[in-house]
């Protein structure tokens, strides 16, 4: 074997250029050529060589010419296809279509009666146009010189004695003799009468009986000799007697090949198959009219096991692919494309279809790109990812933007198939604002369609971009007010609950899936409780992680560091402790910064302590069109009721001593004033008589005693305490809100009258009788200018105080 190649390759290198490499050699009987798989240099396709050796077999060198000859000039769909041909004085190469001895497949008897009957349907058909429209004898119609090709055709070989009946000089007449084992296979005649009684008999009588044998050797596996022609075997019933007529002893009596062709394609004839009637209209396929096609691709989608599948691969499949392509053949014919491009390798698929999709995917016909996406499942693992991203991806994106909805829909639904391909950056931007698009498209089903493309695809989404367009899509879908789109959200994120964490789950989600438990529609609420409870499981299951406060222990102080404030244990335990702590502390605060002054304004003498005695009733407040009292006052120290009754509990009046802070009433206050009744005009601010303008002076002897019990409820400083109201008030530059106090009615001429507020100076507490009317006009300015702020805050709200 080795020495054979390199005795074809050193011949090649001597002669002529060959553009075909030598392969295996391929085992062929009854034959002067010996055949070898080979390739094209070019492009690497197959092929098959013939090549004869003159040196070795120049006995034969005018049947292996007339071979070449013949071959170059016959050209028909039965006979081998030849590529190129190469003759010098020492070898004869002919390149052709890579095929297959018929003989191998006989042996094994691998062929089903089907394909056998398509195949004797080929060659019978060329048989007749050599007999029949070229005049020409065969001479050699055998196993051995009928070959199958890729597609799994049938092809006639064996040129070796093809001739014309027109030559007087025909190869066939001189040199039939020296075909192999040609005393076997030849006719009654010729074994009589030799070749040249050829010239006696019709033109076809030779070929007809040799295709009798045929048939018998495909049927039977091989054939014996000429006495067991009569004994049909496993020929079929419906073809046995148009068989014996072809292998008639008597040649002028035999019937043609034609005619066996004929009456196999008569009604209910042994030609009249599947297959035979698939292949042929298959050629046509482009030509035919809608019925006509639609008829025929039914039959091609009943078609069973009986059919080679080298056929459809190689013959029906390019057929399919020019009519959809070109031919108008549609979807129907698409469909079954893909139906026979799953059984093609991947080398084929890239080399047959993978084109063929890509420029189907550019088509305008709304039809083909729908069939192309209903398929994408069929072909997206035969297509690489980055043509996938470049090519098909760009025409694709269109659909989402058509005005035709069910467009749209289709290409939502391929997203699924389609994702796997992609890249991240597609996946994550280009892809995201397609389906953001159809998300809100006027068709409910097409929303729908994306919820569930958008909980399929989650998985495939960035990290970065998950939660966000998710949780936005999802809690706008569960407010579509189509059922199933609702529906659709809950099963989305029910089934992506894994991929959000939990502080989104609470913060987000939860607040979006609560209005779905009191959907209108039942479906929904069941949906909806299902995905709840998935959420409240997993959230629960986190808080059992969680710490039990996230507040750090408190800090030791120092030694020189000031002590914390802290409340009581009672107002811890309480559930408002802090309201009432922090009201209670703010209490205490405002009233011990009340305290009695002298007329220095420093803490009291002994002497002012002991004059009072706690039989004193204290003096009632007096009434002044000038006095008014500030919120705060209010709020932080209550004055003594001058209507309380006797037994009110009395605090000891003691020097320093801080009044303990009554709870506060809010009921009836914002409407009193500080002033008392008409009654008590006559009395000073602590309910004694205007005997001195000092309302503040020692009390004498002479004082007269209290005709009613009171409480004695020390002695604040009025003045002193509006004076540092009226410098709070000046430095915060807001009036104090509106409501809080009104005028008071004018006094029956009072002995004293309280100053209701000073200057921001230095507090004036009256200590003579001559300073009275000083301080009576300081009050007066005081109120007036009081009166223009209050005024010119009228407008204001309590809207402003909580901001």
């Amino acid at each position: 074997m080795d020495f054979l190649k390199s005795a074809v390759a050193s011949a090649i290198a001597k002669g002529p250029a060959f553009g075909y490499s030598f392969g295996d050699v391929v085992d062929i009987d009854q034959s002067i050529w010996t055949l070898h798989n080979g390739t094209k240099r070019d492009d690497g396709s197959k092929c098959s060589i013939f090549s004869f050796d003159i040196t070795a077999n120049k006995s034969r060198l005018p049947l292996a010419k007339n071979a070449l000859r013949k071959l170059r000039t016959m050209r028909h769909p039965g006979v081998i296809k030849v590529l190129d041909t190469v003759e010098t004085e020492t070898y004869i190469y002919i390149a052709t279509e890579r095929l297959t001895p018929l003989t191998w497949h006989i042996r094994r008897q691998s062929l089903s009666e089907e394909t056998i009957k398509w195949g004797l349907y080929n060659v019978a058909k060329t048989l007749k146009f050599l007999n029949a429209e070229a005049s020409s004898v065969h001479g050699s119609v055998r196993a051995s010189s009928v070959y199958t090709s890729e597609s799994g055709e049938w092809k006639l070989g064996g040129f070796d004695v093809l001739s014309s009946v027109k030559e007087d000089d025909a190869v066939i007449y001189t040199y039939g003799g020296l075909v192999p084992d040609s005393g076997r296979y030849a006719p009654p005649e010729i074994a009589q009468g030799g070749w040249d009684s050829i010239r006696r008999n019709p033109v076809t009588a030779v070929d007809a009986y040799n295709y009798g044998i045929l048939v018998y050797e495909a049927f039977n596996g091989g054939f014996p000799g000429g006495d067991q022609l009569g004994q049909p075997k496993r020929v079929p019933s419906t073809m046995q007697m148009s068989y014996r007529r072809l292998i008639n002893p008597s040649p002028k009596s035999r019937s043609s090949v034609g005619q066996f062709l004929d009456q196999g394609q008569r009604a209910g004839g042994f030609f009249q198959t599947p297959i035979i009637s698939l292949s042929e209209g298959i050629e046509n396929l482009g030509l035919k009219g809608e019925i006509e096609r639609d008829e025929l691709l039914s039959q091609l989608e009943e078609v069973t096991d009986d059919f080679p599948e080298e056929f459809f691969k190689a013959k029906v499949l390019p057929e399919l692919l020019k009519s959809v392509e070109f031919g108008g053949g549609g979807p129907k014919v698409f469909g079954l494309v893909m139906k026979i491009a799953q059984k093609l390798s991947d080398e084929e698929y890239e080399s047959q279809i993978t084109p063929v999709i890509v420029r189907l995917f550019q088509s305008p016909d709304r039809a083909i790109r729908i069939c192309l996406l209903d398929n994408l499942t069929l072909m997206i693992d035969h297509l690489p990812n980055k043509l996938v991203t470049d090519k098909i991806f760009p025409q694709m994106v269109t659909g989402f933007s058509d005005t035709a909805p069910v467009m749209r829909e289709q290409t939502v639904k391929a997203v699924l198939t389609l994702v796997p391909k992609l890249s991240d950056r597609i996946v994550n931007g280009d892809l995201l604002r397609h389906l953001a698009k159809t998300a809100n498209d006027p068709e409910p089903g097409i929303r729908t369609n994306t919820t569930i493309c958008l909980g399929k695809i989650a998985r495939n989404l960035g990290a970065s971009t998950r939660t966000k367009v998710l949780t936005a899509a999802f809690a706008r879908a569960l407010r579509d007010p189509f059922v199933h789109g609702r529906n659709a959200a809950l099963l989305a994120l029910a089934a992506t609950s894994d991929l959000y964490s939990e502080d989104d789950c609470a913060n987000k989600l939860l607040p979006a899936l609560c209005p779905a438990l009191v959907d209108k529609e039942k479906l929904v609420r069941d949906q909806a409780n299902k995905t709840l409870d998935a959420y409240l499981n997993r959230i629960r299951k986190y808080q059992a992680t969680l710490p039990e406060t996230a507040i750090p222990p408190a800090s030791t102080t120092s030694a020189n560091g000031p002590t914390p404030r802290m409340s009581t244990p009672q107002q811890e335990n309480s559930w408002a402790g802090w309201a009432i702590s922090s009201f209670t502390n703010k209490l205490a605060a405002a009233t011990g910064d009340i305290q009695p002054h002298t007329n220095g304004g420093g803490a009291p003498t002994s002497s002012q302590t002991d004059s009072r005695s706690s039989s004193v009733p204290p003096a009632a407040r007096p009434t002044s069109s000038t006095s008014t009292a500030s919120a705060l006052h209010r709020q932080a120290t209550k004055p003594a009721n001058p209507f309380a009754s006797a037994s009110s509990t009395s605090l000891p009046a003691t020097a320093g001593a801080t009044p303990e802070p009554e709870p506060e009433d809010f009921g009836d206050e914002w409407g009193d004033d500080f002033g008392g009744d008409d009654d008590n005009a006559d009395l000073d601010a602590w309910g004694n008589a205007d005997d001195d303008d000092d309302p503040f002076a020692t009390p004498t002897a002479a004082t007269p005693a209290p005709s009613v019990p009171f409480d004695d409820k020390g002695e604040p400083d009025f003045a002193g305490w509006l004076t540092a109201q009226a410098q709070a008030k000046q430095a915060a530059k807001k009036p104090l809100p509106k409501g809080l106090s009104k005028p008071s009615t004018t006094s029956k001429a009072p002995t004293m009258k309280p100053v209701a507020a000073v200057k921001k100076t230095t507090p004036v507490v009256p200590a003579s009788k001559a300073k009275t009317t000083v301080v009576k006009k300081e009050v007066k300015k005081v109120e007036e200018k009081k009166k223009a702020v209050e005024e010119e805050d009228m407008d204001d709200g309590w809207g402003d105080a909580w901001d």
